[in-house]
This record gives C-alpha cells, structure tokens and sequence, in this order.
C-alpha cells in the first residue's frame, strides 16, 4: 500500500516513530483528549509540553489536520504547516504562509512549570520542564519567530509564535545541552526517508500485500518502539504511546510474537526486556517504563509459551546462547512461582491479586485475590515443557521439569477440575469461586495435553462466551458483566489470542476459526483499542495499544498461511502455477 493512501486520526493513534520517546498527540493524559495537538513526551511519564496552535495574523486558526506515518500536516486552505521526525529526539516544522504557537504552561513554580528564555549563543530558544525533567530546545532555520514569556517567573504566558509566511524550526528534547542544530538534509528529503522507513518495516511486518487494517496494525507497533534509554536496555514496543506508556510482562510477549517472522533479533529483545530486571526472588516486574521499574505485582507466567511460538515463527533457529539465556530465566522465574506461590501443604500456585494474573478485576477475585486459579497452572505447565524442550536441546538434566510438569498437571486436573469446568478457590478458605468469567476456561491453552472430554467443554463454555466481536471476557447474560468493565465483559486480544491457540491445538479449528475471524473484525472496524466493548464492537480506553495490534497481525498472517495451504494442493492437482 502507498504510503500516501494511508492517513490515521491524531485522536486515536499518535503521531510518531519507532525510536522516538516523543509523539505529536490531542491525547495528553489518562483519558483526556483536547482538540490542540500537543507534543508529548515519555521521558520522565508521560507529560505534553508544548500546545501547537496553528495561527493566522496572530490569532489561531481552525485548520485541517492530516497525519500520515512520515508527516502530519495543518492546512487552512492552501496554506499549510507541516512536521516530521527529524530523529528520535527531534521534530521538524514547515510553514508555507502558516504560523504555529509553540504555547508551554502558563505558571511557573519552584517545583511545577516550565521556563523559557533564549539562548545568547545561538539564538535558539529553549523550554526547560520540571515534569520531564528535559530541555526543548526549538532552533529556527528560516523565519523570525517572537517570543512571549522570556524569563518570565510565577504565572504568565510563555510562548513561541512563527507567523504567517514562509519558515523552518526543529526542536529538540536534550539534557542539560547539546550541540548546535545543522539540518543535513531537506524537509522534502526527511519525509520521504520517513516515509521509505515505514513503509519498509510494514511491508517485512505486514507482508507487501497487507490490507489497510494490517498497515495499520503495523503503524501502530513502528510508532510505539522506542530506542533503548532509562530503565528500558533494549529496542521496546510500549504497551501505547498514550497512558499506557510502558512494557508490562506479558504484554511485551504478544509483541515479540508478531515481530519474530520480520525481525527474530527485535523478538528476542521484545521477549527479554522485562528479564533484564528479574529479581533475586526469580520474580520480573510488573512493569518497565524509562523512569521506573515497579514490582508491587508480578503477571501471568505465559512465556514459556511464548518462547514455543517465538521458536516456530522465526524464520531462523536460536543459537545455543540465546537459548541458554532464555532457559536460564525461565528457570528462575518458574521456581518463583513454585517456591514463593505456593501455600504450605498445597501443590498448585496462587495469585495474590487480580493484578498478578492480566486479568485485573476479573469476578474470579471478588471474593479475595489470594487464588489458586487453572489459568495459571496451565500457563506454568506449558513453561515446565518450553524448559524440557530448551534443556534437552542444550543437554542440560530435564529431571525437575519433568517431574514438576507431571505433577501440577495432575494437580490441576484433580484439584480444580468439576468434570463441569475448571474453577479457582480461595487460598484461605478453600472456597470456589462462582465466577462464570472467561480465564477460567483458560486452561484451553494446554491444547493436546487436556484429555478430549475435558477440551469438549471447555470448547462448549468458550462458545458460551463468543460474540459478534470475539471472547467477552464475562459472559453478555451474566449479572456481572459490564459494557466497559475492562475484565468483566469486554474482548481482548491476550486471551483471543491464548485461547485461538489452545482451541487449533487441541483439533478445535472451526471454533478456533470462529474465534480469529471474529476478533480481526473488530479491528477492521475499531482499530486497535486496549479492548472492545463485547456487544457493539466499540473500542475502549487507550485506543492505539501495541499488544492488541501484534494479535491482530499475527492472527491475520496464521489465516494466510492456512489459506495458502489449503489452496496449494489443488493448485498442483491443475496443473495451475
């Protein structure tokens, strides 16, 4: 697809690029969308810094806005301003008989606000930020701009303004200085390097002939990367370049999955980043992001499942090192959960808050979060077999997870099996939960290792749970269930695509079919929403999230597959080329 074809709302997708920690955005806050763009920044949190007003004799202008992946563009009729990454820490500006009001905060405190003055040096005019804890830095490289608010302490306006005509600026996030600005190439120039960027790394991720919700899904992965900085070691897919501005540790995996067939070195980042602050415990965090690592909660142990489908989607074997690493932190993060989450006397692990499972206010925790839930034994079933697999192949002894993987197969099976479904129970009471939601039939997940009467029903319970749009989350007749009740009811792509894979691994691949098609439709039509209301397909909360994107995209590159091969035979059976 031309770059050119492909246009995005600046209100649902930010305009941005892969290495870069700043975006142009009318999203400035959890949940607070303006009508200014703004440029925002995700050092430091998420904060916007400067309100971008196009303006027209001095007075804003009500202007167009286009936003394509190399340049986004205000016009007012046939007068235009125009940005476009310069870099990873900088944008450039064109007008062409446009102005544009560069606007920071209008109060400045010991501790809040930001400060403007110019530089005697060189001109250039600089906003320092209390909140991101950067400078920015704006160089003109034709035009005069004013400025307002030089200095200026307490409340006031501060302000830069390039009026109507013609000119040039960049501006620049750096730290305490950095050298002078030299444009090395035109602004024509970087947008079509722009545009031969994206449209490059969505032809390897998308494929060349992906239809438009595939390039989209694959803008939305470019312009959430960024480069390594702060906390984050590695190249990172952020969960958004909204709120959701971190890698939390299993989002990161559904990432890696859809990256592994385009570019397995960017897979196994994606996949190791959250291991990289693993701690003594075994434990990853619950969340990495450039200023801060938290390990209030863990998540779900999926990754040994992953690393299975890292391994069979990329394009080339791991060696023996990466393998070794891999193994190596699965091991510990696997005897974290059987050292430290499991009660006295009991064989089957626990969460100790929704949080800790993905599933955050799922009804399966309305009664306590201390739970030893069939989701979580599964995911660490699969991980106990990922670390055979991976030991075997490095001649490491398989012993411990042999006998770990039998023996929580058969706790599971014996301990939070009905013969109805699986249920979770309580730590502290030995309670079950009358939850009907979705994770409990998410032992689907083992596939071929569930005996068929008990895949029967859970292909019956997940049926139950199927609408228009995919898996609610809790059933749409259920007394719990909520339109928008983030776990208790809306679809999402983590347990579409968990459960798409248990049911085509387990023989189910109608329902699993059923399950695909379903979702890749509601990202046809929503985009690629955190999640979506189960009845109306509506996209919900952050509205450009990463892991939903790479589902979508990896989804979507599985059913060509299936469809090739399907035609192939019949092809070679005519003859056909």
């Amino acid at each position: 697809m031309a770059e050119h074809a492909f246009t995005f709302d600046i209100a649902e997708i930010p305009f941005s690029r892969r290495g870069a920690w700043l975006d142009l955005s009318r999203v400035v806050g959890l949940h607070r969308t303006v009508d200014d763009i703004h440029l925002v920044t995700h050092t430091g949190g998420m904060h916007a810094v400067f309100r971008l007003l196009p303006v027209s004799a001095g007075a804003p202008a009500v202007a167009e806005v286009r936003a394509t992946p190399s340049v986004l563009t205000w016009s007012v009729g046939d007068r235009t301003v125009e940005a476009a990454f310069e870099d990873g820490q900088a944008l450039r500006f064109r007008g062409r008989g446009l102005g544009l009001r560069f606007a920071a905060g209008e109060e400045l405190t010991p501790f809040t606000g930001g400060y403007l003055f110019t530089d005697p040096v060189d001109g250039s005019v600089t906003l320092t930020s209390y909140e991101s804890g950067r400078r920015y830095r704006l160089t003109t490289l034709s035009g005069s701009p004013s400025v307002t608010g030089d200095q200026r302490l307490g409340r006031g306006e501060r302000f830069v303004e390039f009026g109507d005509g013609d000119w040039e600026a960049v501006l620049e996030e750096i730290g305490t200085a950095a050298p002078p600005f030299v444009a090395t190439r035109t602004f024509d120039a970087l947008t079509r390097r722009r545009a031969a960027e994206f449209a490059e790394y969505s032809e390897r991720l998308a494929g060349p002939e992906a239809d438009a919700t595939a390039v989209k899904a694959a803008y939305v992965m470019w312009s959430a990367t960024v480069s390594p900085a702060g906390f984050v070691g590695r190249e990172a897919v952020l969960m958004s370049k909204h709120w959701m501005d971190k890698v939390w540790s299993w989002d990161h995996c559904f990432n890696a999955i859809a990256l592994a067939p385009a570019d397995p070195d960017a897979a196994l980042d994606q996949f190791l980043l959250p291991f990289d602050h693993q701690d003594a415990s075994g434990a990853l965090p619950d969340s990495v992001t450039h200023s801060e690592v938290l390990y209030n909660f863990v998540k779900p142990p999926i990754h040994g499942w992953a690393f299975a489908q890292l391994r069979a989607r990329s394009p080339r074997a791991f060696g023996d090192h990466e393998r070794r690493v891999v193994h190596d932190r699965l091991a510990a993060w696997t005897r974290f959960w059987l050292d430290h989450r499991r009660s006295p006397g009991h064989r089957l692990p626990y969460y100790q808050h929704g949080n800790d499972s993905g599933w955050d206010n799922s009804t399966v925790f309305d009664r306590g979060g201390v739970v030893e839930a069939p989701d979580l034994a599964a995911f660490l079933i699969l991980q106990l077999r990922e670390l055979v697999v991976l030991a075997s192949g490095l001649g490491l002894p398989t012993a411990e997870w042999e006998a770990a993987q039998h023996d929580l197969t058969d706790a599971l099976l014996g301990e939070l099996w009905t013969g109805e479904g699986f249920v979770a129970r309580s730590v502290a009471t030995g309670a079950v939960s009358p939850s009907r939601s979705l994770l409990t039939a998410m032992p689907i997940v083992l596939g071929e290792l569930l005996p068929d009467e008990i895949v029967d029903v859970l292909a019956r319970q997940i049926e139950g749970h199927l609408t228009e749009w995919g898996p609610a989350t809790e059933p749409v007749d259920s007394p719990e269930y909520q339109d928008d009740g983030y776990w208790r009811g809306p679809v999402w792509a983590p347990s579409t695509a968990l459960i798409e894979d248990g049911l085509r691994r387990s023989g189910r691949n109608a329902l699993a079919d059923r399950v695909s098609e379903r979702f890749r439709a509601v990202c046809a039509r929503s985009g690629f929403a955190e999640n979506f209301d189960a009845r109306t397909g509506a996209g919900l909360r952050d509205r450009a999230y990463s892991w939903t994107a790479s589902v979508h995209l990896a989804l979507a590159a599985d059913a060509e597959r299936r469809a090739h091969s399907a035609a192939t035979p019949a092809a070679a059976l005519t003859g056909e080329r």
